[in-house]
């Protein structure tokens, strides 16, 4: 079907206004993207506004005034346009397309994923729109439904790094961490220029949640080579000499990170821990007292409770890690932590008490039930 303008409307004169307003709109749409292209979102914004004077339903000036608000992160209001233009042109890929985005950043994703499924009805082949689709349903959960998304895309471009991405977070979100590490591994692989340091320190994450804490050093230190204060890097590598007992070693990184941020409370515990396990207990109650003196920490508190633990200070072990048990029935750690305690000083029959009401929370925990019967055997 021929617009107006195609056609002529018999009046020469109003012929001459129509095609002067159809090129000033066309002039005006033109300049308003090349502005938006720029980040000159004020600009770009007034063009649009301009349009919508002569043609207050047109779906470019529409879609661009959304696309200005989008890029200012103002959501509900790129929102309001764009759902103005799908009123006017159901189905505009460009407003389906910036309304899901918009919703996304809202971290409304279950209605960020219906406008994208919309979408593919009209266009199943966008990449960037599936990659997009296969992240919302990755944050609302849906593994099965992420992963053939994501498939999809490789089989439509075979090393897309969005998707290998996605993938690897998939599988690394779903505690499925060799899936993880296999996808991390192909990403690797295929860099062609300078390794991205978030590929490293995810590789890294990987073998330390698979506790092959040797395998992850290595990865942990090659992000360290490119950004030598990378807080991840730094946290991977601290944690992987952890898991490896090497505390010494530890201690290089937790510090290196406090270095940087003094007032981590997490990391003075950990730091606190480290000098614990090597017996430098005045320096691990310092550090465990640092981060109290910031904000309270449970871990902390049971840090300080074992130092008076190993210093044969029992009863005042025993009294902070019950007042911790009181305020975390279900935290395996507390329990069995106090539970070594009465063990110490013989008084196995308040230890089995202590293990076994934390069982009645409904948790199974096959290390408890293990000391349980240790000690009741008298092992």
């Amino acid at each position: 079907m021929k617009s107006e303008l195609e056609t002529g409307s018999g009046n020469p004169t109003e012929d001459v206004d129509n095609l002067e307003n159809h090129n000033r709109i066309t002039e005006l749409s033109q300049r308003g993207y090349q502005l938006l292209k720029e980040n000159l979102t004020e600009r770009a914004a007034q063009c649009f506004a301009d349009i919508l004077e002569f043609e207050p339903s047109n779906n470019y000036a529409l879609v661009g005034l959304g696309d200005v608000y989008r890029k200012e992160r103002r959501y509900h209001e790129a929102i309001s346009h764009y759902q103005k233009c799908l009123n006017y042109h159901r189905g505009n890929n460009y407003a389906l397309f910036g309304l899901a985005d918009c919703y996304k950043a809202l971290k409304q994703f279950n209605r960020a994923i219906d406008i994208w499924e919309e979408y593919l009805h009209h266009d199943d082949r966008n990449i960037t729109v599936l990659t997009r689709i296969a992240d919302a349903y990755r944050k609302v959960r849906d593994f099965n439904r992420s992963k053939e998304l994501y498939l999809k895309v490789l089989e439509m471009e075979e090393n897309n790094s969005y998707a290998l991405i996605g993938l690897g977070h998939l599988h690394y979100d779903f505690k499925e961490y060799e899936g993880a590490l296999a996808y991390w591994m192909r990403m690797l692989s295929i860099s062609t220029r300078r390794v991205d340091i978030r590929v490293l320190t995810s590789i890294g994450n990987c073998h330390r949640k698979m506790k092959t804490f040797e395998q992850g050093v290595s990865f942990f230190q090659q992000a360290l080579d490119i950004q030598p204060n990378n807080f991840y890097a730094l946290f991977g590598l601290a944690d992987c000499y952890r898991g490896m007992n090497q505390q010494n070693k530890s201690l290089i990184y937790w510090n290196k990170i406090l270095d940087n941020d003094k007032k981590n409370k997490v990391i003075l515990t950990r730091a606190g821990d480290a000098y614990r396990h090597m017996g430098d207990l005045e320096k691990a109650e310092k550090y465990y007292n640092y981060a109290l003196n910031i904000e309270y920490d449970h871990y902390a508190v049971m840090g300080l409770a074992l130092i008076n633990r190993d210093r044969g200070f029992y009863d005042e072990a025993i009294a902070s890690l019950t007042k911790l048990i009181s305020s975390d029935p279900k935290n395996s750690r507390f329990t069995m932590e106090c539970a070594n305690c009465y063990g110490q000083i013989g008084e196995k029959d308040k230890a089995i008490k202590i293990l076994s009401n934390y069982l009645k929370h409904g948790v199974k925990n096959n290390k408890v039930i293990s000391e349980i019967d240790r000690l009741k055997a008298g092992a």
